[in-house]
């Protein structure tokens, strides 16, 4: 567990420097996928998925 989150740390500040410059390719896009692979693998995981879930069921009460 201890790897695994400091490979989401160290993917995180990476991910957010890439995004900072403005300079992503489809490498960094694998390197996104690796992120929420790992992310998906911490103590974080249920508090993501449960915030995904409140943000898509507030979107699918909207009516346009």
């Amino acid at each position: 567990m201890l790897v695994s989150m400091s490979a989401v740390l160290l993917l995180g500040l990476l991910i957010w420097f890439l995004l900072r410059i403005r300079y992503l390719r489809w490498v960094d896009a694998l390197l996104c996928g690796v992120f929420g692979f790992l992310l998906a693998r911490t103590v974080a995981a249920p508090v993501v998925q449960t915030l995904i879930v409140g943000v898509f069921g507030f979107l699918g009460q909207l009516r346009f």
